[in-house]
């Protein structure tokens, strides 16, 4: 089952959902995923059967609303500040050249010939796949902001006029509630543009935390249930209306040197991330890079993200902040 929300005539937000190529449908009393995921973690029932016990209304051309600009992050949470955008790097392995030239010099070269990040991915594919009930070795871990920082499929992603880049990172997200009793549920997956600045991020491995602080996007809709094994779709960035670059990109286990349960665990093994109520969007890496291939994005190019399993493509344009100039003063 797939799940977006969207905003009617009157600006109140909708819960719709579709199974397959079935028929979008909105879900009768939904006031929002968010309300839905807590009335399902308060009760103890499933998502899914919560949604189907609810019933559904009229039907909905959920593309000519994603058109009309009418769709909205699939999920958010009353107060922006308690959604937090997070991440994880270095979990892929990326293609079969790239992986092989890896595993190349993680056997040849001496510990103190690699990088930090090389150290971290050769980390990961020692033990970033535990055994059932075992904890493994702890990845890569970022924060990219609050709720502020969400931005909705098709709205624009916005890149700080000090930036030296706006680069996308296409990812799968899980999305995640903490129940009344601080434990964690995973409401499910989805699309997500990790946008970064790279340029920054390489002058110096340190730097990275300042790389993330940028934008996300994810959507348009949550698949419900399990994160397919094998994740296969398409990261495309458009401008002038042609297509400037498009390359495949592969998540789910099959491609990971991480499972997802020792991500969530290392994530929601921090009590600081386990407060009742509080929305969690924790994007799991990629090995797709337009700017690994030379790209230089611009204001105006739209990214685009796409995967069969995920519904929608997830689109946003690229737009440049203007200087903000600040001052601290004193009370």
């Amino acid at each position: 089952m797939l799940i977006s929300q969207i905003l009617d005539d009157a600006e109140t937000i909708r819960v719709v959902a579709r199974n397959g190529g079935g028929k979008t449908r909105v879900i009768n009393g939904a006031r929002s995923v968010y309300s839905l995921a807590m009335e399902a973690a308060r009760t103890g029932i499933g998502l899914e059967a919560l949604i189907e016990r609810k019933g559904y209304g009229e039907t909905v051309d959920l593309d000519a609303v994603y058109k009309r600009g009418r769709v909205v992050s699939p999920i958010n949470h009353p107060d922006p500040a308690h959604l937090h955008l997070t991440g994880t790097g270095l979990t892929h392995l990326g293609s079969a050249a790239t992986r092989d030239s890896m595993h190349k010099k993680l056997s040849e070269g001496g510990e103190e010939e690699l990088t930090d990040s090389m150290k971290m991915f050769r980390m990961g594919l020692e033990g970033g796949k535990p055994a059932k009930g075992q904890v493994g070795v702890q990845p890569e871990w970022f924060y990219k902001g609050n709720g502020t920082m969400a931005v909705a499929p098709g709205a624009p992603l916005m890149s700080p006029a000090f930036a030296q880049d706006g680069g996308e990172e296409p990812e799968i997200a899980g999305i995640y509630v903490i129940g009344d009793d601080g434990a964690p549920f995973r409401v499910g997956f989805t699309l997500s543009n990790e946008f970064s600045d790279h340029v920054t991020e390489r002058v110096n491995y340190l730097f990275l935390a300042h790389s993330k602080l940028r934008n996300a996007s994810f959507g348009p809709e949550i698949l419900i249930g399990d994160l397919p094994a094998d994740v296969r779709g398409a990261s495309r960035i458009w401008r002038d209306g042609k297509l400037l670059w498009e390359k495949p990109f592969l998540s789910g286990e099959a491609n990971m040197s991480h499972t997802i349960a020792n991500l969530e665990h290392h994530h929601f093994k921090y009590s600081a991330f386990r407060q009742p109520g509080d929305v969690h969007v924790h994007m799991f890496g990629t090995a797709t890079l337009s700017f690994a291939d030379g790209i230089r994005t611009e204001a105006g190019d739209t990214f685009e993200i796409e995967a069969p399993d995920f519904g929608l493509p997830l689109r946003n344009p690229l737009e440049i902040e203007k200087p903000v100039k600040v001052a601290v003063k004193a009370l």
